[in-house]
């Protein structure tokens, strides 16, 4: 925030934890918290590291790494992913419930933030590994979670086949199928239509409105995606079918780019034969880190956290950079596209259609009643669209930036939820 030492973004360091604490600690600062409630804002209200043994296919057994954190419970039951990577520690889990909070509060959901992870690469294990071992991690969190509690949705490296083992660990264990303990199920053990591009069509609903507001349309702009995943891919055909133009994307091996727009369904359909974007026939090669410095209108950062720290940022041409992905600006970054008059719509608003569908999913569920892919699309768009403005109307009228106006909105809806509470005993 302006004139708020604790959040100069040269001194915050880039660690997802560190930043979100920084990004506490402005919104905190500007609407006048003391310390206590500072800290209780800023500390998880319940963490659970567990251990999670695997009897690997060849009969060894290896041991892996659970966590869950439930960072606030004040506004509902616990909402957030399950990530298996191999880098997954619990200051990460940490960042990330804290995040999902904020991102819960903003977009007016009455859900509490969490996160849960395990520590493992899932693409060193077979299907019956990745089972087993989802199902182990659910019988060890199971006290902490539920439909009233706290509900997992998948995340980088789960899928909805994940959910579904989740659930069916769950459901045996209680003696009776609850669908509503997770969200991003397969349709047929009650998932919900229009949840697998949800998270994509948010960031296309939301860039549109920060278009709109500078009046332009998405028919008038140049469009790179970085990162080709659950969240990119649906993103580049969403916005290819409501006539952006697609001209780059890239995933872990590398990048493509066609400055007169891809061929997107042809591009989907080469990463389904050979599982990358790379020697897509009808596309140039492009590396990673160029793929950020394109000349194009809007930038979608959907892969990793941390990409755009201070010196890509510097290098950014973009207009606008939609964040796709979870923490993909650095404090720094931020600094810095700052300086350089991009706008930054940030990853609380402009990937929270996942959850906003999630929470359809799971109102769904606990009434046995389903909703057509157009109600589900509509009631999304109104969403995304309504958070947007509340963000962007705060951040015009405070002279803040969309990130600083959607912490304020967030942590203020937390904080009144809990001061409204009160302290137990």
């Amino acid at each position: 925030m302006p004139g708020d030492a604790a959040t100069t973004p040269a001194q915050a360091p880039a660690s997802p934890l560190a930043t979100a604490h920084a990004q506490l600690a402005g919104a905190v600062a500007f609407l006048g918290y003391d310390d206590g409630l500072h800290r209780m804002l800023a500390t998880p209200r319940r963490e659970v590291h567990v251990a999670v043994p695997l009897r690997r296919d060849d009969g060894r057994t290896v041991l892996f790494h659970g966590y869950r954190v439930q960072h606030n419970v004040s506004r509902g039951p616990g909402k957030g992913g399950l990530r298996y990577a191999p880098s997954v520690d619990i200051d990460e889990v940490r960042a990330l419930a804290m995040w999902m909070t904020w991102k819960c509060a903003v977009v007016d959901l009455p859900y509490g933030g969490a996160k849960g992870g395990v520590t493992i690469d899932p693409r060193d294990h077979t299907d019956a590994e990745l089972e087993r071992v989802t199902r182990r991690y659910t019988s060890e969190i199971m006290p902490v979670v539920g439909p009233e509690r706290d509900i997992m949705a998948p995340d980088m490296g789960t899928d909805e086949r994940t959910m579904a083992w989740v659930m069916d660990t769950y459901s045996v264990n209680q003696g009776y199928t609850i669908p509503a303990v997770v969200t991003g199920k397969p349709i047929t053990v009650g998932g919900s239509l229009g949840r697998t591009t949800a998270t994509s069509a948010g960031v296309v609903h939301v860039t549109a409105a920060a278009l709109a507001e500078a009046g332009a349309d998405l028919v008038d702009v140049t469009v790179a995606i970085q990162g080709f995943g659950k969240v990119g891919s649906h993103a580049a055909a969403i916005f290819a079918s409501r006539g952006a133009r697609v001209v780059a994307v890239s995933d872990q091996y590398g990048g493509v780019h066609d400055p007169d727009g891809l061929d997107v369904r042809g591009l989907l359909e080469h990463v389904a034969r050979t599982g990358s974007v790379v020697d897509f026939e009808r596309a140039e090669p492009l590396a990673n880190d160029a793929l950020l410095a394109l000349d194009v209108d809007v930038l979608v950062p959907a892969a990793v956290g941390g990409v755009l720290d201070g010196g890509s940022a510097a290098r950014v041409r973009a207009r606008w950079v939609v964040e796709g992905a979870n923490g993909p600006t650095t404090a720094e970054g931020d600094r810095v596209l700052a300086e350089r008059g991009v706008t930054v719509v940030p990853d609380v608003v402009a990937n929270a259609g996942g959850v906003v569908v999630s929470y359809f999913e799971w109102v769904q569920a606990n009434q046995a009643y389903w909703w057509t892919a157009q109600e589900i699309d509509e009631k999304l768009e109104h969403r995304m669209q309504h958070a947007y403005d509340e963000v962007s109307t705060l951040a015009r009228r405070e002279g803040l930036s969309l990130r600083d106006a959607a912490l304020v909105i967030g942590v203020q809806r937390v904080a009144e939820a809990h001061q409204i509470r009160g302290l137990y005993p």
